[in-house]
């Protein structure tokens, strides 16, 4: 009895995690969007790497020790850098042209983006099952896609503009694959620093060099450094919710993001997607979460 009812507190507690950290991303993800009136795509990036990296290593530094920076996989994770600054890029340009709960919704075709890549380049067998959920879950990007302008509150945005968070949700799906090259032994934190720091190596040059920058005023100062905050804590809460509980156990807490995003994009810009948005969110979180929850099971 003791047996089976021991993991209990364990996976309540990493389901809390979970649900705090998309939280702390929901709200990341509106403060971007806030900011982006005001500042690039490159050059917000750049300043929440900025701002997140000293905290991340100090964390390491105080949790692992300054050792656990070493690290045997340096080129995969140089690799993995540049496509998190092409998926952020794309994110957070996104989030300028779309609604919140639009950007949220598309980002989650990345498990039908895993399971399909898996399927095509690395020859994974995949059931019937899996092939109709990622047939499904596309079918909620087009339904998406064709509420696009609809609702309350048309967007009126290009049409190309929905292809954004597609490709950011496809570069998280290549990096998420990539993982698989990391040598074992290597601790979440350092793999989860070592993203930042490319985005910092990667997103400086060309938001300096590149034209990509605007004076920075006082004013936001709050709004960066709570972006910062919100994006490190949400990312380390869900880190530590894939150390306490099993991914089938979490997984599905992690959709609770775009509930979250649907209620702030709605409160603070007064967002109303049209229904077919919530029919094809629907898709896509179901086809999400079944193919999720099978590569978590395997």
């Amino acid at each position: 009895m003791s047996t089976a009812t021991a993991p209990a507190p364990r996976h309540a507690a990493g389901i809390a995690y979970m649900l705090a950290g998309a939280f702390s991303l929901a709200c990341s993800d509106a403060l971007a969007k806030w900011l982006g009136a005001h500042y690039p795509p490159m050059q917000l990036l750049l300043l929440r790497a900025a701002l997140a990296t000293p905290a991340l290593l100090a964390l390491v530094a105080l949790t692992l020790g300054p050792a656990a920076l070493r690290t045997a996989n340096l080129g995969i994770h140089t690799l993995r850098g540049l496509i998190n600054v092409v998926c952020a890029i794309c994110f957070y340009w996104s989030m300028t042209l779309l609604p919140l709960a639009h950007t949220t919704a598309l980002t989650f075709c990345a498990p039908l983006f895993i399971a399909l890549i898996s399927a095509l380049v690395l020859k994974e067998r995949l059931g019937l099952g899996a092939w109709l959920a990622i047939g499904a879950g596309f079918c909620g990007v087009v339904l998406i896609a064709a509420s696009h302008g609809g609702g309350a509150q048309a967007t009126h945005q290009p049409l190309w503009a929905m292809a954004l968070p597609v490709i950011t949700a496809l570069g998280y799906a290549i990096m998420m694959l990539s993982a698989r090259r990391i040598r074992p032994g290597e601790h979440m934190l350092t793999t989860m620093t070592y993203i930042v720091l490319g985005q910092l190596v990667f997103a400086a040059p060309i938001a300096l060099l590149g034209g990509f920058w605007v004076p920075l005023s006082p004013a936001h100062a709050p709004q960066l450094a709570a972006l910062a905050l919100c994006a490190t804590l949400g990312l380390g809460f869900i880190t530590q919710a894939f150390r306490l509980a099993p991914a089938a156990v979490v997984v599905p807490f992690d959709y609770s993001l775009l509930l979250w995003s649907t209620l702030l994009g709605w409160l603070i810009w007064r967002e109303q997607p049209a229904w077919g948005f919530y029919l094809g969110a629907a898709l896509i979180v179901a086809a999400g979460l079944y193919t999720a929850l099978r590569h978590a099971r395997r």
